[in-house]
C-alpha cells in the first residue's frame, strides 16, 4: 500500500480508501462479515475509511464504528451529510441540519471527532456561506477536523474557496467526484480546479458500478444482488437502468479494455483501478467492496502502475475529458431539469 499527502493538511492517507456504501441492509446484510472486511482492509495498510449517514440509513456508520473500536487513532475517518435522513428538516446543508447530522454521525461511529466531514452533494437552495459557517463552528469545537465536498461542479469548487476566503472560514480541503474510465469529464475542469487549490481528490466508483470488473455480459441479465440487478435496492427510484445496461457503447468499451488489460498482464479490475490512481490529481481511490473477495481484488491493484502505452490505449477507447452514455455526475442545476424548463401556462413568450 502506498501513502500520499492529503492536500495541504500534512496528513498521510493510503492510496486506497475503504468506501462503505455496500455495508448494511443495502449491501452486505451480515454486520459481522462487514466488520471482518474492514479489519482486513486495515491490516492490509488502508488507513482511510469513507462512509455517510445515508448509507443503509446509518447502519454503515455503526458497522464502521464497531470495526475501528480500539484502532481509532490509526484511521482517518470520513463521513458525509446532505441526503434525507428523515422528514423535511433532516436533509440538505443548512446550519440547522449540519449541526444535527454531525451529532448523529458521532454517535453512530462511536467517536469524539470526525477527521473529514463532507457535504455529500451541492445544496442549490442553501447559501454556501451558511454551510461553511456551520462547518467552521464544528471545526472550532473540535468535533470535525477537516472539511470536504462531494460531487461539486468545478465552478462551485472554486466558489467555495472564494467564500471561505471572504468570510475567513474553514475551507474545503478535499473533493470527492465520480471518476473512472467510463466517467472522465471531470478531467476538463473539476480536477484542474482541485489542483489549482491544492485540494485532495478521493474519487468514487472507479469500477463504474461494477462494469469495469467485466461482470456484466452482453445479452445477459445482471446477476442477482449486483448493482444493476433491477430488483437491487440500489436501483430503486432511479432512472431506468435497462437502457444503460443495454447500451452497446459500454459493452464495446469493456471488450476493448479487456484486450488492453490482457496485453498488459493485468485483470480488468487492476487496469481500471490503476487508471484512476495514475492521474496526478488523485490522492486516494475509494474502493467499495461488499465481500472479502471484492476487497482482495481491489487490494491487488494498489501497487499497479500503467505505462504510457497502456494509458494511450485507454485514451483511444474513451477519450480524455469524455463520459460514456448513462453517466450522471449529479451536478446538474435544478433549473435545467425538464420539469423546471416548462413555462408557466398563460404567459406570453
Amino acid at each position: 500500500m502506498r501513502y500520499r499527502r492529503f492536500g495541504t493538511t500534512g496528513v498521510e492517507v493510503s492510496s486506497q480508501c475503504l468506501g462503505t456504501m455496500n455495508f448494511g441492509r443495502l449491501g452486505n446484510v451480515d454486520p459481522d462479515e462487514s466488520v471482518r472486511v474492514i479489519s482486513r482492509a486495515l491490516d492490509a495498510g488502508i488507513n482511510f475509511i469513507d462512509t455517510a449517514d445515508v448509507y443503509s440509513g446509518g447502519q454503515a456508520e455503526q458497522i464502521v464504528g464497531q470495526a475501528v473500536a480500539g484502532r481509532r487513532d490509526d484511521v482517518v475517518l470520513a463521513t458525509k451529510c446532505y441526503f434525507p435522513m428523515g422528514g423535511r428538516l433532516q436533509r440538505g446543508s443548512s446550519r440547522r441540519w449540519i449541526t444535527q447530522a454531525v451529532e448523529g454521525s458521532l454517535r453512530r461511529l462511536g467517536t469524539d471527532r470526525i477527521d473529514l466531514f463532507q457535504i455529500h452533494k451541492l445544496d442549490w437552495t442553501t447559501d454556501l456561506e451558511e454551510t461553511l459557517g456551520a462547518l467552521t463552528d464544528l471545526v472550532r469545537q473540535g468535533k470535525v477536523l477537516y472539511l470536504g465536498s462531494s460531487s461539486f461542479p468545478a465552478d462551485w469548487i472554486v466558489e467555495a474557496q472564494w467564500a471561505a476566503a471572504r468570510r475567513n472560514s474553514e475551507r474545503f480541503v478535499c473533493e470527492q467526484p465520480q471518476y473512472s474510465i467510463f466517467a472522465r469529464s471531470i478531467e476538463r475542469s473539476v480536477l484542474p480546479a482541485c489542483q489549482r487549490h491544492r485540494m485532495a481528490v478521493i474519487p468514487w466508483s472507479p469500477l463504474a458500478g461494477g462494469w469495469l470488473t467485466g461482470k456484466y455480459q452482453r445479452g445477459q441479465e445482471p446477476a442477482n444482488g449486483s448493482r444493476y440487478d433491477p430488483t437491487s435496492p440500489f436501483m430503486q427510484g432511479t432512472v431506468s437502468s435497462a437502457a444503460e445496461r443495454a447500451d452497446p457503447a459500454r459493452f464495446d468499451a469493456v471488450d476493448a479494455l479487456r484486450t488492453v488489460a490482457d496485453q498488459a498482464g493485468l485483470t480488468l479490475t487492476e487496469l481500471a483501478m490503476a487508471f484512476v490512481a495514475s492521474h496526478p490529481a488523485i490522492t486516494s481511490t475509494i474502493i467499495g467492496p461488499r465481500t472479502m473477495k471484492h476487497l482482495e481484488d481491489a487490494l491487488d491493484a494498489a501497487d499497479v502502475d500503467l505505462d504510457n502505452d497502456v494509458l494511450d490505449a485507454i485514451d483511444k477507447i474513451v477519450p480524455p475529458g469524455t463520459d460514456l452514455p448513462g453517466v450522471d455526475h449529479f451536478v446538474q442545476h435544478p433549473s435545467l431539469l425538464p420539469t423546471a424548463r416548462r413555462r408557466p401556462s398563460g404567459l406570453a413568450v
